[in-house]
């Protein structure tokens, strides 16, 4: 690795899908040579496997409420993490807990994503008013849906109550709503 400015540096889309083993057999070759032989992408690449590594360790504590992918889901599972999944029809519902043998809780809100450009969740309140709106969450129009994964901790402090999410598309015609959810929260401690 040489200390020169690199004259075509990988951006960070592909050095993500790099790291993530997004990326076919000859781009991945393609990325691993440059890399390897720039030390400014070698360095880039280094600080984000590091803040990768930051965002799983606050996901691990299950701190922070987030929108997650499946791939990241079967990766909590495979560490031996014990998550709790609840799958939610387009405007269904679920009854849900959360129990002190969980590491994660996970709920699926199935949606027709098929050209969608962008997706919000809005979190609403029990009389319909807007309490949180997250913009341009992360999707794959080809899963069928988003995965939500909220703070297990602020979970385990509810008391038994309804919570209450709209996934809306976002184009430039303005947003239209996918779906309706609703989660049905016991808190076990009755």
């Amino acid at each position: 690795m040489n200390g020169r400015p690199c004259q075509s540096p990988l951006s960070w889309e592909d050095l993500l899908a790099y790291w993530l083993g997004e990326l076919e057999p000859t781009a991945e070759a393609g990325i691993e040579e440059h890399y390897l032989g720039c030390g400014q992408c070698s360095r880039r690449l280094a600080r984000l496997v590091a803040l990768a590594r930051e965002v799983q360790a606050a996901a691990r504590q299950s701190d922070v409420a987030m929108v997650i992918s499946d791939r990241f889901v079967r990766r909590l599972s495979e560490d031996g993490m014990r998550v709790r999944e609840y799958r939610v029809p387009r405007n269904g519902s679920v009854d849900c807990t959360v129990t002190p043998d969980d590491d994660f809780v996970v709920g699926r809100l199935e949606a027709p994503l098929a050209g969608v450009q962008r997706v919000d969740v809005v979190t609403l309140g029990s009389d319909g008013a807007i309490q949180a709106h997250q913009q341009d969450v992360p999707f794959r129009p080809e899963s069928g849906g988003v995965v939500l994964s909220p703070s297990i901790n602020m979970l385990r402090a509810l008391p038994d109550c309804v919570m209450r999410f709209r996934l809306l598309a976002v184009g430039a015609d303005g947003e239209s709503t996918l779906g309706d959810y609703t989660f049905n929260h016991s808190s076990g401690t009755a």
